[in-house]
């Protein structure tokens, strides 16, 4: 797979200098857009030359954009990856690889293999009539109209450059689509395998919609089936119809070698309600971004964020929560343990515009620092221009309360049990805000295996190495 797979460094004629980080991708999209073209959809392809000339205006943002000021983008996407721009087929069998014993959460299970849906077995659970769990190119290959009026018009190219590099080289992904007023029962589980035998970028596509009156939950979780370098960007685009409702979990357990880069952009319309949750057990470098915006009245979004982090790992959470109407409710809250080395981010901005009255919001960050190396960086803001709101934003970086555990050792607790104890009590309030019961209940088993500082997997499972 070595010779198969193209190698995206940019050869740099001059020899004694550097070339910018940008470079290699332009030169790699100058010399692949046909055959990346030819192996995706006309939908994905008609957008794919503008995002390619917005990520030439852009460049990798530095540190000196708000947004990107926690995360060296540009060092991130610097290493030679290869990319698998032949679409090559990926020698794997996810449903013979990954075993879920969460008890009782009885999902309809679907996989990603690196940014290509797998077609080859599909789940045998019934989906209400109407609703589509397919292929992304696929999809948009055979109902081009259809896709064409949701795909890259909120993920927009022209403001993030990782969202443009995302679409001018993405050549499948997911798409969901629940129809009106059909609630779907059954938890719709995704599985991302990173899977290669060389250092793999991938770029992994997901558009959901939900149109009026539709429910539907999802739980996306990210794996690395091999001992491998990985770099990969995704950019999740959500349509959440008027009255409609979606919970959207994403869940990492990945490795130190895995780099993750990944926007989510939600649009939500009159009276819906959106549950969003990220979780970062096991990472290496993990950069989230979040945009949702109200368009119409009445709509509601809960979104939190749990992050245990060791060694070296870094994760940085962004997020935007654009209150464009009034009368709707935002609640944010984010909650890190760094232990080690380890370095955090959370950076999160409430826009409240002119006339959108009655909006309340809560935006909270919450961080503890077992050690002294441990490093939080928070950033909660707000940028009110209406005058009847209730809006609140606040954060703390602390250590554990030295007086709880005086408490807990008096009573014949080690120190290291009632360290876990803590830190198990203060990440259980964002575990404890998702709707998926049997997710919840396994999560707080996870997160206690993960304070322990074991690797936990299900039982037959070959991905969490």
């Amino acid at each position: 797979m070595q010779e198969d797979i193209n190698n995206n460094k940019a050869q740099n004629p001059l020899g004694s200098l550097q070339p910018k980080v940008e470079t290699q991708y332009v030169e790699l999209y100058e010399s692949t857009s046909a055959t990346l073209k030819s192996h995706s959809a006309e939908v994905m392809n008609k957008v794919r030359d503008k995002a390619f000339e917005d990520f030439k205006k852009l460049g990798f943002p530095s540190r000196k954009v708000e947004r990107y000021k926690y995360t060296d983008m540009a060092k991130l996407f610097e290493p030679n990856y290869g990319l698998n721009i032949n679409r090559l087929d990926i020698p794997v069998n996810p449903y013979d690889a990954f075993k879920c014993d969460v008890p009782n959460l009885s999902t309809s299970l679907y996989f990603v293999v690196n940014d290509s849906f797998y077609t080859k077995v599909l789940p045998q659970a019934h989906l209400p009539e109407g609703v589509i769990v397919d292929s992304l190119s696929s999809v948009a290959s055979k109902k081009p109209d259809f896709i064409a009026r949701y795909y890259s018009k909120i993920a927009s190219t022209d403001e993030d450059a990782i969202t443009a590099l995302n679409t001018m080289l993405a050549q499948d992904g997911l798409f969901v689509y629940i129809p009106k007023n059909v609630k779907v029962d059954r938890a719709i589980q995704v599985i991302n395998i990173l899977r290669s035998d060389v250092d793999l970028m991938v770029n992994r596509r997901v558009l959901i919609v939900l149109d009026e009156g539709a429910e539907a939950k999802f739980l996306f979780c990210d794996h690395s089936a091999d001992d491998r370098n990985f770099l990969s960007t995704q950019v999740i685009e959500a349509y959440v119809g008027e009255n409609a409702n979606l919970e959207l979990n994403c869940l990492e357990e990945t490795h130190l070698k895995n780099t993750r880069v990944s926007n989510v952009y939600i649009q939500q319309l009159a009276n819906s309600r959106v549950n969003h949750n990220v979780i970062t057990l096991h990472n290496g470098i993990t950069r989230n971004l979040l945009d949702l915006v109200f368009e119409g009245e009445g709509a509601e979004c809960q979104c939190n964020g749990c992050v245990i982090a060791d060694k070296n790992q870094h994760v940085d959470n962004n997020t935007l929560i654009d209150h464009k109407v009034g009368h709707c409710t935002s609640n944010e809250l984010y909650k890190y343990v760094l232990d080690d080395e380890a370095t955090g981010a959370f950076a999160g901005r409430v826009l409240v515009r002119h006339g959108a009255q009655k909006t309340v919001s809560q935006e909270t960050n919450r961080n503890l620092c077992a050690t002294k190396k441990a490093r939080m960086y928070t950033q909660p803001m707000l940028e009110i221009y209406a005058d009847d709101v209730k809006c609140a934003h606040g954060s703390t970086v602390g250590q554990l309360n030295d007086a709880a555990m005086f408490y807990m050792r008096q009573r014949g607790i080690g120190e290291k049990e009632a360290k876990l104890l803590l830190e198990f009590a203060f990440i259980n309030e964002v575990i404890d805000k998702m709707e998926l019961e049997p997710l919840r209940d396994r999560l707080h088993h996870l997160v206690e295996k993960r304070f322990r500082g074991e690797l936990n997997k299900c039982e037959g499972c070959k991905l969490c190495k």
